[in-house]
């Protein structure tokens, strides 16, 4: 399939970019398909993640953390597409507008998705609470405006004291946000050391919240400090991907799409015997992981050559699903958990055995409906926005 995606002043054929005859005119880079399908990779194992991840055993017990390598592929494709850009024209509000027209519009409809599917679930809570309407738009404009819900909230339908409750990932999106505002705004102004020590200390910060806690897979509430080891979880792996694309050396590595997506599925079924061991043993497998593993695979992925047409072909076909992928999947969820059904302490009532074939089609249903928005909503959108601002 070809997809031609006009955005921003380039014409984008299949993720590579050609010069057009706009102004300020950026010159052209190589584009790194295989980053970009190792992102597909990872969100195709969030999902495998999250049907399992109300269940007493999981194949993927540390899937989470394929959001830390989002992070860290973020970063370094930020700092490698725009560092050089800023000297030749490029303003924060032309930086803003392309990264809104890049993520928003998955926000929107990944928002009215969670709408659609809380609505089928009876607009209730998890412990059978019925919510007003109008509390359920406001968590909608809360969700479409990228504003974090806190907890308690009136607007909080589910009760579960997500940052938003319509569509629980979306966290990861507003720490990316973030992310991109801090960006503009200071880390691309850092000389390479103060960005270096920005790294050190966020990731020593790191370190410590996931041994302390046992475990990274946080974020996504404002409860127990929530934000903060939020921003904590998105700032270390940003800056470093950051310093990695200022700093880049290219290897030589064959077959490096494939290899780090088997890295990255091992990640995420490593076990390490934790349930015999104190959980501090997670929370340093965790951090290790963020801390090495995850920008030597950056590095991998960025350092791949020999690749074959076929891979590049898969690399591409990842790319382009996986961020619309990763933004709509979750409300199949809820309905997933809402199927299984739950009692007053939040234990799931129907066991594995009994619902497999369903959770079998789940990942099938969120690769269709990811496939589906960014054909037919993701793509035509973005050039129709990318066209109004020129």
């Amino acid at each position: 399939m070809k997809i031609i995606l006009k955005e921003n002043g380039w014409t984008v054929t299949n993720r590579f970019p050609e010069k057009m005859n706009k102004k300020p005119c950026f010159a052209a880079k190589p584009h790194y398909d295989i980053l970009d399908g190792l992102r597909g990779v990872a969100a195709l194992v969030v999902i495998a993640y999250h049907v399992f991840e109300c269940f007493d055993w999981t194949p993927l017990p540390h899937g989470y953390l394929a959001v830390d390598f989002f992070f860290v592929l973020s970063g370094f494709v930020i700092g490698y597409a725009y560092d050089d850009r800023w000297q030749k024209g490029l303003s924060l509000g032309g930086f803003f507008r392309r990264r809104l027209i890049r993520l928003h519009p998955m926000v929107v409809l990944g928002a009215l998705i969670g709408m659609v599917c809380f609505l089928m679930q009876g607009s209730m809570t998890w412990n059978g609470n019925h919510i007003p309407f109008r509390l359920v738009i406001v968590a909608l404009l809360f969700n479409m405006c990228m504003l974090p819900m806190s907890v308690g909230a009136r607007a909080d339908v589910r009760g579960n004291g997500e940052l938003f409750p319509l569509n629980g990932p979306h966290w990861s999106l507003f720490f990316e946000y973030v992310g991109n505002v801090l960006y503009a705004l200071l880390l691309r102004r850092l000389p390479d050391k103060a960005l270096a020590a920005v790294s050190v200390v966020t990731g020593c910060l790191l370190v410590g919240i996931s041994v302390s806690d046992g475990y990274l897979g946080t974020g996504w509430t404002m409860a127990d400090g929530g934000f903060f080891t939020g921003m904590v979880r998105m700032l270390f792996p940003y800056s470093m991907g950051m310093l990695m694309a200022r700093r880049f050396r290219a290897g030589h590595i064959k077959n490096a799409f494939w290899k780090c997506s088997a890295v990255l599925v091992a990640v995420a079924c490593v076990t390490l015997l934790f349930t015999q061991l104190p959980s501090w043993a997670n929370g340093l497998y965790d951090a290790l992981c963020v801390v090495i593993v995850f920008p030597a695979m950056v590095w991998m992925g960025a350092s791949a050559s020999d690749t074959s047409s076929a891979t590049e072909s898969v690399s591409r076909f990842l790319g382009n699903l996986s961020y619309p992928l990763y933004a709509v999947h979750y409300p199949l969820m809820y309905l997933f958990y809402a199927y299984i059904g739950f009692d007053g302490n939040l234990v799931p009532i129907a066991r594995m055995h009994s619902v497999w074939p369903v959770a079998l089609l789940l990942p099938l249903a969120c690769v269709l409906l990811g496939w589906m928005a960014m054909r037919f909503y993701d793509i035509p959108v973005r050039n129709w926005l990318s066209k109004a601002g020129h």
